[in-house]
């Protein structure tokens, strides 16, 4: 069968992923290992009103253009457009909050994982459950509206993540994968729902200020390889307005972008691990067992199959990298020498490596927001040196390099501590596609080899078109066989040691990256955020 076979008679799998900065679309075959086609929006979040929010209009009209690309990309490659699929998968940026009333209406503007106002609510939720609940948690969003005394609160019929509720959407099921539930609310990984202790103390906690128990507020959770419904007829015009994609169409359940990445990077099994990196950076370790203690610096999710997970999650990733890279882009076009972003991030990255260990003592801060694991409720983006730091382009790219990693870093310290060991790291996301670069800074960073696979530059979006071809395989095999041996058995891997000199070096940054952390404090307090103003 040629590929053009599989996609006429659906034999493939769309994943969608709404990311931080683009909505991608991935078409896959049979093996699931095989990308036919892709297709892409791009978009951003707006901070309006203090909140850092994504316009639901945008949604729609980013994921029609997201799948309008894919089926021309089909067309260009196979000479054939798709009007059916095998299975689809739905994935999106976890946490946040989407407050709906009874008509599936939204009540507030979506509050992303980025918004960091729930400080009082996340305090009060760890003591009250034991166990840290981040900031960004749909919980802890939840919460701080309930103890704002919201009006909004009074007619809440259902609270979902950005997944959930485009799945909901377009099946008209209200159901949440267990990777994206555990950002919800806690997780019992032995049950594969909510923890039932905790559902038992919010009750008590909340009392009745909510118009229904919380529970019933939330989506049911399922698991990698349940049914999550199909396809409807409104939801597949949602997704197509032309009226060519076919209904009935099953659907797996819906993940967030920690799930997907970690089926992206064949992540799922006790002592592995990846790091994703783009708007955001976070890294998901597998646990062999339970951590002994709560940490503020760790969150506890699971991965699409339900096992236990600690994330170091840190809002802030490569986008003052790509800010910086966006100037070089613009000096070339003024230059008259023009390049494309592409060129600009490859001579860059190659430019980092003649760079000392130690980036010359400069310092590079990429908090555009806040970053509760520095201790910081908001973000302004440094770039800070001293009269005596080695002032040089490749140390100044090495610094940005290494601030996109610097309070990762400082939470993969916390996870050490608590004795957790790795087998392997991947990494996957667009600053790891120059080879060799990003990929051996991380592994500097870490002081641990890192991975980076030729499938997982295609990221979530890919992950969650596997995650929709294992529902024809889930009966037969659990999730972690499937990718071994039918997605990953013949992938092939780029494995990075550390370098001895990049260890130290990175310490020796790291060491001034924290004592620097009160530069960056003083500036939030400072320097007041202008009011929103659109911009040309």
């Amino acid at each position: 069968m040629t590929a053009t076979d599989d996609i006429r008679d659906g034999r493939t799998s769309l994943g969608i992923e709404l990311g931080s900065t683009r909505i991608k679309a991935c078409l896959i075959g049979p093996d699931a290992s095989h990308v036919l086609a892709t297709g892409s929006f791009a978009w951003e979040n707006r901070l309006e009103d203090g909140l850092w929010t994504y316009a639901l209009d945008e949604v729609w009209a980013g994921l029609q253009a997201a799948y309008a690309d894919l089926v021309a990309d089909a067309e260009r490659r196979h000479g054939i457009r798709p009007t059916a699929f095998g299975a689809i998968g739905v994935s999106a940026m976890m946490h946040g909050y989407l407050a709906l009333d009874a008509e599936g209406e939204l009540l507030v503007p979506f509050r992303t994982w980025r918004n960091t106002n729930t400080g009082a609510a996340s305090a009060e939720l760890s003591e009250t459950f034991g166990v840290n609940i981040p900031l960004r948690w749909s919980i802890a969003h939840l919460h701080q509206a309930v103890l704002d005394d919201e009006p909004h609160v009074a007619r809440l019929a259902s609270v979902n993540t950005l997944a959930g509720y485009v799945h909901e959407r377009l099946t008209g099921e209200r159901v949440l994968g267990v990777g994206d539930a555990s950002g919800m609310f806690p997780i019992d990984s032995a049950t594969g729902g909510y923890d039932e202790r905790m559902l038992h103390a919010y009750r008590d906690l909340v009392g009745d200020r909510l118009p229904a128990p919380v529970e019933d507020l939330f989506p049911t959770v399922l698991s990698a390889g349940a049914a999550a419904g199909a396809l409807t007829h409104s939801g597949a015009a949602l997704l197509d307005p032309s009226g060519t994609l076919q209904p009935g169409i099953p659907l797996c359940p819906p993940e967030g972008d920690a799930g997907t990445g970690m089926v992206a990077t064949n992540s799922v099994a006790p002592r592995t691990g990846n790091v994703s990196a783009g708007t955001s950076i976070f890294a998901m370790v597998v646990l062999e067992r339970p951590l002994t203690e709560a940490h503020h610096e760790l969150d506890l999710v699971t991965t699409p199959a339900g096992d236990a997970v600690a994330m170091v999650h840190c809002n802030n990733g490569a986008s003052e990298l790509a800010a910086w890279a966006g100037l070089f882009t613009r000096f070339s076009a003024a230059a008259g020498q023009p390049l494309d972003d592409d060129t600009v991030f490859e001579v860059l990255f190659r430019e980092a490596l003649d760079g000392e260990p130690d980036a010359g003592g400069l310092l590079a801060y990429n908090h555009l927001a806040g970053e509760p694991i520095a201790g910081l409720d908001a973000g302004r983006p440094l770039f800070v040196r001293t009269p005596d730091s080695a002032f040089t382009l490749a140390n100044f790219l090495r610094s940005q390099l290494y601030g996109v990693f610097g309070t990762l870093a400082l939470g993969m310290q916390v996870l050490a501590t608590e004795g957790v060991e790795l087998d392997r790291m991947f990494a996957h996301g667009g600053m790891f596609r120059t080879a060799g670069v990003a990929q051996r800074f991380l592994a500097g960073a870490l002081a641990a080899p890192v991975a980076v696979g030729e499938l997982a530059s295609e990221g979530g979006a890919w992950g969650i078109a596997v995650l929709a071809s294992y529902l024809a395989h889930a009966d037969s095999s659990d999730l972690g066989t499937y990718l071994d041996e039918q997605v990953f058995a013949t992938a092939s891997v780029s494995l990075v040691e550390p370098d001895a000199a990049d260890v130290a070096g990175f310490a020796s940054y790291l060491d001034r990256y924290r004592a620097g952390l009160a530069v960056e404090a003083a500036a939030v307090a400072s320097l007041p955020i202008l009011p929103f103003v659109e911009r040309a």
